[in-house]
């Protein structure tokens, strides 16, 4: 995975994000929690949890 910048903070997050706002609804715990830890094994760590 390439990771890009996050302006000059020194972070560098995945190009890739996470969209989490259908999680703790339709998507429940164990299948919410198994796909958060499938994105990280990928190397995704920018993960959007915003309404």
């Amino acid at each position: 995975m390439q990771y890009r910048n996050l302006g000059r903070t020194g972070v560098k997050v995945s190009p890739l994000c996470l969209g989490t706002m259908m999680f703790g609804g339709p998507t429940d715990e164990t299948e919410s929690t198994r796909i958060i830890h499938k994105a990280i094994d990928h190397g995704i760590n920018f993960i959007d949890t915003a309404d």
